[in-house]
């Protein structure tokens, strides 16, 4: 049988124990806040600079993020503003035609009131001849819109020429310079008579051949010319143009020159048909 053991221990040894337990934590605690202090300081000393320099690394990065964000918000505004800019543009060219067009017409219709006897109706230019002038031209009206061979046609207050063929909607137009064509004219103040004959080469110096003067005839530089009342072709009393260059030729019996044509025939995009037919005449 065995025996029975016995484990006792004394109280005042329990009550010694826990009072070296309570010294120990009060010693390791006062350690323990040194190093913890120490360590602190430590760390903070290491990473306060990081904890810096990531604070600026964001607010950089920040900042970058609203730099884009601004740059991009300016963008679609530049670009809105540029649609907007390019309509404005696209709305004044359109306007700036619709006052051109505006002025074509008053200047059509100044002609007209120029012309009160004569009826009249407008046409554009839609084409014309190879070369650097107007020799001919087709405009957007015919026989539909009562365009007759032979109608007159001015512009810029002055003869452009006479309608040689009609279609239906185009008519053409032989002008005053072409080579060879004469004008049966006259001197608008006195009416004494003379002839305007179409050249080209000398268009190019912007005149055209006056001829077939009376020396005696009260004609004399910067005249007007108009055509005259016994043309076969053309309305009396349309202006021609001026004078220029008058000389007496060599038979003593007539004097000649150049005329300074009142249609300006290398911009012209706008003429007035006269729907008056000349009924009688003699010549040209």
């Amino acid at each position: 049988m065995k025996k029975k053991s016995h484990f006792h221990i004394e109280p005042k040894h329990i009550f010694f124990f826990l009072t070296a337990v309570c010294l120990i934590l009060i010693i390791v605690s006062s350690v323990s806040n040194s190093v913890n202090n120490a360590l602190r300081n430590g760390i903070n000393t290491v990473l306060m600079p990081m904890q810096r320099g990531l604070n600026q690394v964001g607010s950089f990065v920040f900042g970058e993020a609203e730099n884009l964000a601004e740059l991009k918000r300016v963008q679609d505004e530049n670009a809105q503003l540029s649609e907007e800019v390019a309509q404005l543009r696209e709305d004044n060219t359109r306007y700036q035609l619709q006052l051109a067009e505006l002025d074509k017409y008053k200047e059509l219709l100044d002609m007209k009131e120029q012309y009160p006897d004569f009826e009249t109706t407008g046409a554009h230019i839609i084409s014309k001849n190879s070369g650097n002038w107007y020799r001919t031209v087709k405009i957007d009206k015919g026989s539909a819109d009562g365009i007759q061979v032979s109608m007159n046609v001015i512009a810029d207050g002055g003869l452009v020429g006479i309608v040689t063929s009609v279609e239906t909607h185009t008519a053409t137009i032989s002008t005053i310079i072409d080579d060879g064509r004469s004008v049966g004219a006259m001197a608008q103040l006195s009416q004494d008579p003379c002839i305007v004959t179409g050249d080209l080469l000398l268009y190019d110096e912007g005149r055209l051949l006056l001829q077939h003067i009376n020396k005696d005839d009260d004609v004399e530089n910067g005249y007007k010319i108009v055509t005259s009342n016994t043309s076969s072709e053309y309305l009396p009393g349309i202006l021609i143009g001026y004078a220029e260059g008058l000389e007496i030729e060599s038979n003593n019996l007539t004097k000649s020159g150049y005329l300074i044509p009142v249609v300006d025939f290398a911009h012209l995009d706008s003429v007035l048909v006269i729907t008056t037919l000349k009924e009688t005449g003699a010549a040209n």
